[in-house]
């Protein structure tokens, strides 16, 4: 049998003992606490003591070679992984081996098999868990059938309510089939949130969490839970978060103005318009863009704020003014390697052609990126190959390890706390020697401003919650 190459942390060791008690498992640990070498050791053990029969393990697209395959192979290299890609999960499963990795998708595939399908499996672990958030979706739905074929199940995720204490409630369906929060997600819902009128319509309610609702979860689940902070669990130098505010420019916000007030804007000077307009004696590239209800404003406003607005024609957009897009790559050519996450093609397009203009070694990744090429990039940018990686977060913030970074930079604020949660420890974590700083660009007097506020009271929320499992 080979060794594993890296044993377990002190604060893994109390996973570990908490994995061997325990059959149902909600591990909420921080990201880059190592989450997944608990559970590789866990199971490995069993497996070679004959207590363990296969596990199975659904995963993000991107995480199933790079951090699981991988992982086992430094962990546990006498345990057999295969990973399973969609259109070859048949063939997949006819190979011998004990652990089968899958992305998240494809339990709508396992939710067609009957239970002889699933004789031999006792494990199952679910990474980032709140992929599974929603329990209407097909997805959730399909994972809810799929778990009850297991014996041991656990759920892994550093962010279990970045939006909702309900999203807590079907992530413990799959842990315990509904023993601890019930069964009705409805009813679990009407227990720990209130409805708030939104607007006019007596029918459009949002439901928003009762004081004390984390107290009352925590109390129902904490027997299953573990939760390791990760600046107690590691000694490395300290993050600095902080946000650096941009003022628009004239043009930009001339055209922030007029979409506010009348949910169209006209941006001129594109240089990517194809028409003209008179504007006194010139004729000026102009571009009209509409806005057709009042969330279609708040987004053209976050992208009119960002550097460019799409006009509506599928991925074709108006570039209002690229000064928000130099003042990032200022920040990136201060550093020696940062990491920038963008959510528009266009921020990616203007940044990326910026970058090549002014000299700076760089990669990208994104959803076009595919798997090993994904692999090369991290690898590379490792290496001190690239000054500055341009990245998706829904492609990068996830799982992957990239310490070489001093400065993770935010080209525009978002409501979703767990991408932002999740990218921002992806320089921040256990291997990294120096350090780092965690900068989000802020148009002040603009919709970024009240984004951002947004997503720090689910940050507040989510922290309750988080600090009651740390306390336990």
């Amino acid at each position: 049998m080979k060794k594993p190459l890296i044993k377990p942390f002190k604060h893994q060791a109390v996973s570990l003992k908490h994995d061997e008690k325990n059959p149902y498992v909600f591990d909420c640990s921080d990201p880059g606490t190592g989450k997944t070498g608990v559970r590789i050791w866990s199971y490995a053990k069993r497996r070679r003591a004959g207590k363990a029969g296969k596990l199975l393990v659904l995963a993000s697209k991107s995480l199933l070679r790079s951090v699981w395959a991988n992982d086992f192979k430094k962990f546990a290299p006498d345990i057999n992984v295969v990973v399973s890609v969609t259109g070859k999960h048949e063939e997949s499963f006819a190979k011998d081996g004990d652990v089968y990795v899958l992305n998240h998708d494809a339990v709508k595939w396992l939710a067609k098999k009957n239970k002889k399908f699933f004789d031999g499996f006792t494990d199952l672990v679910v990474d980032e868990s709140t992929a599974f958030k929603h329990g209407t979706s097909q997805r959730s739905k399909a994972a809810g059938k799929v778990s009850k074929w297991f014996d041991r199940r656990c759920c892994m995720t550093g962010t279990p309510n970045g939006r909702s204490i309900t999203d807590v409630w079907h992530q413990m369906m799959i842990v315990d089939g509904g023993s601890r929060l019930g069964k009705s997600f409805f009813a679990f819902r009407a227990a720990t949130c209130e409805p708030v009128q939104k607007g006019h319509n007596v029918n459009a309610v949002e439901w928003h969490d009762k004081e004390g609702a984390e107290e009352a979860v925590f109390a129902m689940i904490n027997d299953v839970v573990i939760r390791h902070k990760f600046e107690d669990c590691t000694d490395i130098p300290a993050n600095h978060q902080y946000t650096l505010p941009y003022q628009l420019t004239p043009l930009q916000q001339r055209a922030y103005d007029q979409m506010a007030e009348r949910a169209i804007a006209e941006i001129y000077g594109d240089p990517l318009a194809l028409q003209k307009i008179r504007l006194g004696k010139k004729l000026v590239a102009a571009t009209h863009v509409t806005a057709i209800n009042a969330a279609s404003v708040a987004t053209k406003l976050l992208q009119i704020a960002s550097g460019a607005v799409y006009t509506g024609e599928g991925e074709k957009y108006a570039l209002v003014d690229d000064q928000r897009y130099h003042m990032i790559l200022d920040l990136i050519e201060e550093r020696e390697h940062s990491v920038c996450f963008f959510f528009w093609k266009h921020q990616r397009d203007q940044l990326l052609q910026m970058a090549d203009k002014r000299g700076i070694t760089f990669s990208m990744i994104d959803g076009s990126v595919g798997e090993r090429d994904r692999e090369r990039i991290v690898r590379e940018y490792q290496a001190g190959k690239y000054q500055a990686l341009f990245a998706h977060p829904k492609s990068a913030a996830h799982g992957l390890t990239l310490t070489r970074g001093t400065a993770t930079i935010w080209a525009s604020p978002t409501y979703d706390l767990e991408i932002f949660k999740q990218g921002s420890k992806r320089t921040y974590r256990i291997g990294q020697t120096q350090k780092t700083e965690n900068i989000i660009v802020i148009a002040e007097g603009t919709i970024d401003e009240r984004v951002y506020d947004a997503m720090l009271v689910k940050d507040a929320r989510m922290t309750r919650l988080l600090d009651l499992f740390s306390n336990f």
